[in-house]
């Protein structure tokens, strides 16, 4: 019972972009008793699922978690065993929620590393890259994401496309790196 009323005031938090009032509360779980209500977010609250900021119940790291079953073979079939812990989707995808935001991909300059036109990409605000990294940099004042490079002979840093149709991007006056790419988010289908 308490699953199914978590489930409902997740389902109210996606619509609506934030937690009910008690009294929205008592509605949703066809309770009459606003103590009800408050132990049983409290309760939540015990679970990690909640946590109190200031004087106010806000979700937790928890609260967004999904159930992480187990490993699953993508080559030959085997009996999968089921593990039922919780992964919430920011702690893994996100080291640095302070310092990172999201971007939403446009065009086809990297889809020989599995970045597609349409992606969202996570970043990381950084000034410093390693090589090898997708960056999103500033180059001659056009912004960009792409993969950082150094010529061998040369020694300067160029810009790389993962698709063969793009060339490489030297910057004739100047190129800043802004941010890393920590992961990519990509829906199979709508």
């Amino acid at each position: 019972m308490s699953t199914d009323r978590l489930g409902q005031i997740k389902r109210f938090y996606r619509k609506y972009k934030r937690l009910p009032s008690y009294s929205e509360m008592l509605r949703l779980f066809g309770l009459a008793s606003k103590k009800a209500i408050h132990d049983i977010v409290h309760k939540w609250i015990e679970e990690g699922q909640l946590k109190l900021d200031g004087n106010k119940i806000v979700p937790s790291q928890s609260f967004f978690a999904l159930p992480l079953f187990g490993v699953i073979k993508a080559g030959f079939p085997i009996i999968a065993e089921e593990n039922k812990d919780y992964l919430s989707l920011d702690e893994y995808l996100i080291e640095d929620p302070q310092s990172s935001f999201l971007l939403k991909v446009s065009g086809e300059s990297l889809i020989g590393i599995g970045i597609y036109d349409g992606d969202i990409v996570i970043i990381e605000r950084k000034r410093q890259a390693t090589l090898g990294d997708v960056v999103l940099a500033e180059i001659d004042r056009e912004w960009t994401l792409k993969i950082l490079q150094r010529e061998r002979e040369s020694r300067k840093f160029y810009l790389a496309a993962a698709n063969p149709k793009f060339p490489p991007f030297f910057p004739t006056q100047e190129m800043k790196i802004f941010g890393v790419v920590k992961a990519v988010i990509r829906k199979l289908r709508n």
